[in-house]
C-alpha cells in the first residue's frame, strides 16, 4: 500500500456501511416470516429452501416474477412508501396461486440513486407484511445503489416468488359451461392503470395532499392504497374442491384476464349490476368521462379476483370465502363462445 489518499467508493456514491446498515436493520422483519421449508435466509450469497421440510411428495415449482409500475412515482412524491412492499409481493403472489401453487419464498430487489436506509426499512418492512399476509417467506433480495441511474429520492422495485403445487394439481382444469364466476372485492386501484390515474389527477387539478373526493384523508393516501392479497383464501377454496379456475384481475381488468382461465370455445357471460362500482372508479370515470369498455379493460373495477366454480359447489364456496373475510359477488357463468360478455351496466 502506498499511503495515498485516493477516491473512495463512497465518493463515488455508493456507500457500502449504509447497505450493510439496512441489512442489518431488516432481518427481524425477515425472521417474521419465516415458514417451514426455510434454511438459510439473509446475508447469504443465495437462499436455502427445503421442498421436502415444506410438506411435498412430487412438487412442482411455480415461479411469478412483476413490479409496482407507476404506483411508486405517487409513494415517491408523497413520501408514503409503507404500502408499496404489499403491492410488490401481492402482484406476484396473486398470480402464483391462480396456477394453483401455494407461494413458498419471495426475493426483492431494490434499487435507487442514493441508499437512503430509513426508507428502503420501511419498503422491505412493508414486503415483509406482505410475506407474512400470504404466508411465504423473505429469504433474499438486492439492493443496488446505483447513483447517477436514478434522479434523487427515486426507487424501483422488482420482486420474485417461488410457489409449489403436487404434480397434477395445476389449475385451471375442468372449467365447463355453466361454471359460477364468483368474484372477490378489490381493495382499490391495486397496481394497475396507475399511468391513466395520474393523468386523471393532473386533468382534476388536485394535488396528492388535497383530500380525497370520496374518502377520508388524502389524495395520495387514499389511491396509496395497497393491493389486496388473496392467498391463503383462495388457497382454502381450492382444498376444499370445486375450483376450476382463478383469474387475477390486473392490467387487462375482467375483459382481458377472464379469458385466461377459459379454454377453447367458453367464454363468461359478466353480470355488472352484481357488485357496485367502488367510488374510486366512479371518480376516475367522471374525471375522465372514460367510457364504460375502457375502464373494464384497464381497472379491477372492483374486483380483484374471480373464481370459476363447480355449480354444485358454488354456495359451499361463497361461504368459505365469506367465512375468510371476503366480499363474494356472483359475477355470471361461464358460457359457450369466446372473449367476455356484458349485462347490464357499471354502477
Amino acid at each position: 500500500m502506498s499511503g495515498k489518499n485516493g477516491i473512495t467508493y463512497a465518493q463515488a456514491g455508493v456507500d457500502i456501511d449504509a447497505g450493510n446498515a439496512l441489512v442489518e436493520r431488516i432481518k427481524p422483519a425477515a425472521r417474521r416470516t419465516d415458514r417451514p421449508g426455510v434454511m438459510a435466509g439473509l446475508g447469504g450469497f443465495g437462499a436455502l429452501f427445503d421442498l421436502k421440510a415444506a410438506g411435498y411428495v412430487d412438487p412442482v415449482l411455480v415461479a411469478a416474477t412483476d413490479g409496482v409500475g407507476t404506483k411508486l412515482r405517487i409513494a415517491i412524491e408523497t413520501g408514503e412508501v409503507d404500502g408499496v412492499g404489499i403491492d410488490l409481493v401481492a402482484m406476484c403472489v396473486n398470480d402464483l396461486v391462480c396456477q394453483g401453487a401455494e407461494p413458498l419464498f419471495f426475493l426483492d430487489y431494490f434499487a435507487t440513486g442514493k441508499l437512503e436506509t430509513d426508507k428502503a426499512a420501511r419498503i422491505v418492512e412493508g414486503i415483509a407484511k406482505g410475506c407474512v399476509q400470504s404466508g411465504c417467506a423473505l429469504i433474499g433480495g438486492e439492493t443496488a445503489e446505483m447513483p447517477g441511474m436514478y434522479p434523487e429520492g427515486d426507487f424501483d422495485l422488482a420482486g420474485f416468488a417461488v410457489g409449489a403445487m403436487e404434480r397434477g394439481a395445476a389449475l385451471p382444469a375442468g372449467v365447463g359451461e355453466g361454471d359460477v364466476l364468483l368474484g372477490l372485492a378489490s381493495s382499490g386501484v391495486h397496481s394497475n392503470g396507475y399511468s391513466l390515474v395520474r393523468k386523471l389527477v393532473e386533468m382534476s387539478g388536485l394535488g396528492w395532499d388535497a383530500s380525497c373526493p370520496w374518502d377520508e384523508g388524502s389524495l395520495g393516501a387514499a389511491l396509496l392504497t395497497p393491493t389486496r392479497l388473496y392467498v391463503k383464501q383462495a388457497l382454502a377454496a381450492v382444498r376444499a374442491g370445486g375450483v376450476h379456475g382463478l383469474a387475477h384481475i390486473t392490467g387487462g381488468g375482467l375483459s382481458e384476464n377472464l379469458p385466461r382461465v377459459l379454454p377453447e370455445g367458453l367464454g363468461a357471460e359478466v353480470d355488472l349490476g352484481a357488485w357496485r362500482l367502488p367510488p374510486v372508479f366512479d371518480w376516475l370515470r367522471g374525471v375522465g368521462g372514460i367510457e364504460e369498455g375502457e375502464m373494464l379493460k384497464t381497472f379491477n373495477c372492483g374486483v380483484g379476483m374471480v373464481l370459476v366454480v363447480d355449480p354444485a359447489r358454488a354456495g359451499a364456496l361463497r361461504g368459505l370465502l365469506e367465512g375468510e373475510g371476503e366480499a363474494v359477488h356472483d359475477l355470471g357463468r361461464v358460457v359457450a363462445g369466446a372473449g367476455v360478455g356484458y349485462r347490464g351496466a357499471l354502477g
